[in-house]
């Protein structure tokens, strides 16, 4: 399902993989199958995606809900179809009802391990960037000796931004720059630990809060294969790219492209699609301990 579409029902927003709905005192958020990197969405999706990622963020919220609140309301599709006009099945196993928030303007980033945009940024202005104070010759992929949380902004055109926390503080305000920090930091040593049980490691993540009336809270999706780098831990070997269990796979390919990463997203092959589902399932599996039956995924 790469569109979602509800006659009636105001839509907020289209994302690059999540359609966000108006039901008045909440939202519905379906989570389609499309698929984006490097910003762009491909021109074709990840068959099931959507329910994987939701019902993945979902056993994410309830197991970590200890540590802080989130925006979820409703996640069975039973008690969803009882409040949503023109219900059709194709969003069954992906849509949550959710409280309304309003976003913080920075994306919250929590990292074990040294990979990706800031690796690179490492690479080239050396330890003391965003004020981290870095050790030197980190190598790609490295762990890093305690995670780190380094926020970023959220790009309209481009790409998003890594910042340090004292521009974070400017964005959002101390008080909530340092709530946010706090819980990245404490999701991130829960999930990390608990994907270590399954033979994964949890190497980044981004997580997103939002304010309502009663505070901030936890929202959008989380730890889900589009939002980290999982790998395998038997085969971690810093120095590189790492085997993935997430949208890297896809990523990787899109570089032997003579593509110049703008819009309109290239079509992906039917083995780099028929790969990708295999990566999220797996790291759904092992995250979860359970299948996928029951939203009609074998």
């Amino acid at each position: 399902m790469l569109q979602s579409t509800l006659p009636g029902l105001p839509m907020i927003h289209r994302g690059k993989v999540r359609d966000t709905y108006d039901l008045g005192d909440s939202l519905l958020i379906v989570a389609s199958d499309r698929i984006s990197a490097f910003d762009v969405v491909m021109a074709n999706g990840i068959p099931d995606k959507g329910r994987i990622l939701t019902q993945m963020s979902n056993f994410w919220f309830d197991h970590l809900a200890a540590v802080c609140p989130h925006h979820l309301i409703l996640t069975s599709d039973e008690n969803i179809a009882a409040r949503v006009p023109g219900w059709d099945n194709l969003l069954s196993g992906r849509s949550v009802v959710v409280k309304r928030a309003k976003p913080l303007t920075i994306e919250c980033v929590a990292r074990g391990y040294i990979m990706g945009s800031l690796y690179k940024e490492y690479k080239r202005d050396g330890g003391g960037i965003h004020e981290l104070d870095l050790p030197d010759a980190l190598a790609e992929g490295a762990a890093l000796s305690a995670p780190i949380f380094t926020p970023a902004t959220k790009a309209q055109e481009g790409h998003d931004e890594n910042i340090s926390f004292r521009r974070a503080v400017d964005m959002v305000g101390r008080e909530v720059a340092e709530q946010a920090k706090i819980w990245t930091l404490e999701l991130f040593k829960r999930a990390s630990n608990h994907a270590a049980k399954a033979g994964l490691i949890l190497a980044d993540t981004k997580f997103e809060f939002g304010l309502t009336d009663d505070g901030l809270i936890l929202i959008d999706e989380a730890l889900t294969p589009d939002s980290s780098r999982y790998w395998g831990a038997s085969q971690w070997n810093p120095g590189g790219p790492q085997p993935s269990f997430d949208k890297q796979f896809v990523r990787d390919y899109l570089e032997t492209l003579d593509w110049n990463k703008r819009p309109p997203g290239p079509a992906l092959p039917d083995d780099v699609v028929v790969k990708t589902r295999e990566k999220y399932l797996e790291c759904f599996r092992r995250v979860t301990g359970e299948g996928m039956q029951g939203v009609g995924i074998s």
